[in-house]
């Protein structure tokens, strides 16, 4: 397979989604002007997915966040990756990342690991330049921005972003993923909110992050503060949301993408419709 050199065009905004998503989404989200759909917790085996969706799309960049390194041996991915580059080659970006330690009983050596990783997907062929890694702290962000094209934050702030944009320097895209309600009663968006965050509060990586950035245990006890929902889940009417997704890229995002957040079984295509009008982001 040719060497992919040159940078992959995420596009401003993109969508991130942890649900399956059938071909007709995808279609409809590359009509409203998205440039990337984010997958969440991608396996070898979810990849052929991917591939179906690429092939039901035109211009739509598909990116994994995250292909977990522990569950899914480099050498199958590297085979899955070649066979997805070979058919569309500038619009797929693999992204890779360690997960939780919570969650995951080989979590020993987090950093080597990645490391090690790396060294398996440039042995196999997988390009500098289609890839992504997840990262929070200044070390993993560093190791983004010397072995991949992309730092893909989760759960952040823009202050967060700000910050990874100085330790990245220019040449990396920085694309973090921001949780959205659209709702302006208070109270409604954090009973929808709050099913998402507080599944995150037991998680080192995340709590610790957090930390970094001025919150602290007053903030993670019972679900989370009013200020922690605040800084971590925009809510509100449209222009309100759109307002707080340009806020990373003016702190220095190449890319952010949203995760929708709504109430079970509704339908989340007319929030993509009205976002990406108040985002001024289709055709």
């Amino acid at each position: 397979m040719t060497e992919t050199t040159g940078k992959i065009d995420l596009g401003a905004v993109g969508v991130w989604r942890h649900d399956r998503t059938e071909p007709e989404l995808a279609v409809a989200l590359e009509d409203l002007g998205y440039g990337t759909l984010w997958l969440g917790n991608v396996s070898v085996a979810d990849l052929a997915g991917i591939e179906r969706l690429l092939d039901s799309t035109e211009r739509l960049v598909l990116a994994t966040g995250i292909v977990n390194i522990w569950a899914n041996p480099a050498e199958e991915v590297v085979h899955a990756y070649r066979r997805i580059a070979e058919r569309h080659p500038d619009r797929f970006l693999l992204g890779i990342g360690a997960g939780h330690r919570e969650m995951t009983q080989e979590f020993v050596r987090p950093y080597q690991a990645l490391n090690d990783y790396l060294d398996a997907l440039d042995a196999g062929g997988v390009p500098v330049a289609r890839r992504a890694l997840a990262a929070l702290g200044p070390r993993v962000l560093r190791l983004a921005a010397d072995r991949s094209a992309a730092a893909h934050p989760y759960l952040v702030t823009p202050e967060h972003t700000r910050q990874a944009r100085e330790i990245l320097g220019p040449g990396t895209l920085l694309a973090p993923e921001q949780k959205v309600v659209l709702e302006t009663d208070r109270a409604w968006a954090r009973a929808t909110g709050d099913l998402t965050l507080g599944r995150y509060l037991g998680l080192g990586n995340y709590v610790g992050n957090l930390r970094r950035l001025g919150f602290d245990d007053t903030d993670f006890a019972n679900g989370g503060s009013d200020r922690l929902f605040d800084a971590l889940i925009l809510h509100g009417g449209p222009a309100e949301v759109a307002a707080g997704l340009r806020a990373h890229l003016d702190a220095g995002a190449d890319h952010v993408t949203l995760q929708l957040l709504t109430a079970d079984g509704s339908d989340p295509l007319p929030g993509y419709r009205v976002l990406a009008g108040a985002l001024g982001i289709g055709g």
